[in-house]
């Protein structure tokens, strides 16, 4: 369990996204620029490397691009992770930073803000009422003394992007928004949207809701096309690789999405915690 530091009055830097390494293209190299350029904690949002989850894929493909900033990673697993038995590769890689092997949820601290790393795979951990993960992630929060809190797996409950919403992840919403979580950061579509807080069931709460962010703009193509625009959906892009950068200060938050040389889509702005 993470221990908060009170009494921190300076910001933070975390930059990432997910859907990174496929060793077919140019994407994952073009974002690993950007972040190259970005101090602070890298985060992923899963599907670190997008083939089936083999260690030749992360030595071959993901190392020698965003592997240059693992001493400064904390990654969430992917499905393609588990296209190989119990993602094995994937906690091999990251070791303890991806949280205990065959579990990876775990929580840490940046600055004032308490960070949450899910497992949404759960097919393989589960994810639902009674389940161990569900337990624990109310027992982190309970002890959280944290003002501001944000959540990060890979499967998104809300997306533009066809068939990649994803309703097992429901109860993890639920708990997030009964503890006053500010953010969830997802992948799995391979595109970028933000959408408004909001409830864990789509109602807009400018007041208490959960700012999503979908950010599969790691690197591996193809990029999704949209389709129909969910409520709440404030911004989305499905053409820009990219990544994304907060800017954690105690009591707010501010975003940019910064994408790859050649492009010029970007979303920014800031928020409050309540």
């Amino acid at each position: 369990m993470a221990v908060p530091v009170l009494g921190q009055t300076s910001a933070v830097t975390m930059v990432g996204a997910g859907d990174i390494a496929d060793c077919k293209g140019t994407g994952e190299r073009q974002t690993a620029r950007l972040v190259a350029r970005i101090s602070g904690t890298v985060f992923t949002v899963g599907d670190n490397v997008q083939g089936r989850g083999r260690w030749s894929e992360f030595t071959d493909c993901y190392a020698p691009t965003w592997g240059r900033f693992k001493n400064r990673t904390r990654p969430a697993a992917g499905n393609h992770e588990y296209y190989t038995s119990g993602a094995r590769p994937y906690y091999r890689y990251f070791g303890s930073r991806a949280g205990r092997p065959g579990l990876g949820y775990y929580s840490y601290d940046r600055g004032s803000w308490h960070v949450v790393v899910l497992n949404s795979n759960c097919g393989h951990v589960r994810c639902g009422a009674g389940s161990r993960q569900l337990e624990w992630l109310k027992r982190d929060l309970a002890a959280n003394r944290s003002r501001c809190t944000m959540a990060i797996f890979h499967h998104p409950l809300f997306t533009s992007s066809r068939s990649a919403d994803t309703k097992e992840v429901r109860p993890f919403w639920k708990v997030l928004y009964n503890n006053r979580a500010e953010l969830i950061l997802n992948g799995h579509a391979h595109s970028y949207e933000r959408f408004a807080p909001q409830t864990p069931f789509g109602r807009r709460a400018p007041e208490r809701g959960i700012r999503q962010f979908v950010v599969g703009t790691g690197g591996t193509p193809p990029l999704n096309p949209f389709g129909a625009r969910p409520a709440n959906s404030q911004v989305r892009n499905d053409k820009t690789f990219g990544v994304l950068r907060l800017t954690l200060r105690p009591g707010g938050y501010s975003w940019r999405f910064v994408p790859v040389a050649g492009k010029t889509f970007t979303d920014s702005g800031r928020g409050v915690c309540r």
